[in-house]
């Protein structure tokens, strides 16, 4: 009887597996193609940019830290709302989730509207803060002035479609962003280079091509809601609901996180900010390691996304037990992938150098750069899945703020700062100092795994 008990014990654990398997590949997939296409977009202004030239790259990408400042901002809302939204999907609590989804919009358009109104208003002075290189600055202003009017439609996207992550609906997400890819290669094609007859415009072309992607995402979503989204549909009613409780629970969840996101942002726009201030050299290296990094960690970041809805539904289900099953196999997972994108930097290296206009300075930097950005998405592939998915989705949004502000501010960028400007290092020496921060926390984020601190059911009752 004990031998057929264990051998029944045995199949259950077994087809539990396969299914949590078969269900992270129908996540992550969709969620990997997604972050994939999002590279894509800025790879491929990077790429036409470059051949334009290393000033107007480095315009662009500085420019472009004012969107993934913003952008970072939403991600923290939107991983805040999430959570909730993911335990009350787990509970089949659609009333908490429209009113989750209410309170994350509401905040992603005044965001939308604020960066909108300082990037169009006041462009010099946020440029200023990335660069002294006035040609830099320039470009730079003439490439906010067109695509802040990307920001509102890009935040109301992001929202959306993060919530229907949380509600396990990711095939519209990959759809939308693959038409938003599409139309960014066509627009900047005809816009950049002035094809067909049409103006060469330059850095314009490229702003102009991301508007004109961002709105096809949002015409695209809100076609979606209205027509065929079988399990939530958005009402502008749900902006009237309230609800105290979980307003107070959504902040509590969400500020951490939005903490979380907007240092870590503002920690890597402080890198290229310190980088910026070597020279437009430094800079268009750095703008392509970053784009070769994004390119690497598409996959582990999908990864993350996953473990967050998957953890955080079955807590809402109430097995917690199967919880902390899942975070040991996503680590597993992760493992693998971030030696799979080390892998891809390691082969795509020899190609980038070849096929980029740049000069000898930072034809040689970014060479370094890349072999350091080999070994950086292992670390972060690790520390992204532990802290935005299994740490996240079990309802602990606090501790990776503090990790963060202890290792990335604490140690890479006040190390980095001086190398850079008290003690004047070679750059190949400061990039590596201020890309050290993903490894030498690792320890500190394994503590608090193996410590299950954060399996927390966040939910209300009824």
């Amino acid at each position: 009887m004990s031998t057929y008990s264990n051998m029944k014990a045995g199949n259950v654990m077994i087809q539990e597996s396969k299914i949590f398997y078969k269900k992270t590949l129908t996540l992550v997939i969709p969620m990997a193609l997604q972050n994939l296409i999002n590279v894509g977009i800025s790879s491929i202004d990077v790429i036409m940019l470059g051949k334009v030239g290393e000033k107007v790259l480095s315009g662009a990408s500085l420019g472009a830290q004012v969107q993934f400042i913003m952008g970072l901002l939403l991600f923290g809302v939107t991983s805040g709302a999430s959570v909730l939204m993911a335990q009350y999907w787990g509970k089949r609590d659609m009333r908490s989730i429209e009113t989750v989804f209410a309170i994350a919009v509401k905040m992603a358009f005044a965001a939308g509207v604020l960066f909108t109104a300082a990037a169009f208003t006041v462009p010099h002075v946020l440029m200023s803060l990335f660069t002294n290189d006035s040609a830099v600055r320039a470009n730079g202003v003439i490439y906010l002035r067109i695509v802040c009017f990307s920001y509102i439609p890009n935040a109301l996207t992001m929202v959306y479609l993060n919530s229907m992550r949380s509600m396990e609906k990711v095939v519209i997400g990959s759809v939308t962003y693959f038409s938003s890819l599409v139309t960014n290669v066509v627009v900047n094609s005809l816009l950049i280079f002035g094809y067909f007859g049409l103006p060469k415009l330059g850095i314009m072309g490229a702003a102009a091509g991301t508007v004109a992607a961002r709105l096809v995402e949002f015409i695209i979503v809100v076609i979606y809601d209205r027509k065929i989204n079988d399990v939530f549909r958005f009402r502008f009613s749900h902006l009237g609901i309230k609800n105290k409780g979980l307003e107070r629970d959504f902040f509590k969840i969400s500020s951490p996180v939005i903490a979380n996101e907007l240092m870590w942002g503002l920690g890597l726009s402080t890198i290229a900010a310190i980088l910026g201030h070597l020279g437009s050299a430094a800079t268009a290296a750095n703008s392509v390691a970053q784009v070769c990094r994004n390119l690497a960690t598409v996959v582990a970041f999908g990864v993350a996304s996953a473990a967050a809805v998957m953890i955080g539904k079955v807590i809402g289900e109430g097995n917690k037990e199967l919880a902390r099953e899942y975070g040991g196999r996503f680590i597993k997972i992760t493992i693998a992938t971030g030696i799979a994108g080390s892998i891809v930097i390691l082969c795509v290296r020899p190609v980038v150098l070849s096929v980029l206009s740049l000069s000898d300075d930072a034809r040689k930097l970014l060479s370094v750069m890349l072999f350091i950005m080999a070994y950086y998405v292992i670390a972060q592939a690790y520390n992204t899945t532990l802290i935005v998915g299994i740490f996240r989705g079990g309802g602990d949004t606090k501790f990776g703020f503090f990790l963060d502000m202890a290792f990335m501010w604490g140690v890479s960028i006040l190390l980095g700062f001086i190398a850079a400007f008290v003690l004047e290092l070679p750059a190949v020496i400061i990039a590596f100092i201020l890309y050290c921060d993903e490894v030498i926390k690792i320890p500190a984020s394994t503590w608090r795994y193996k410590s299950y601190k954060w399996l927390n059911d966040v939910t209300r009752d009824g």
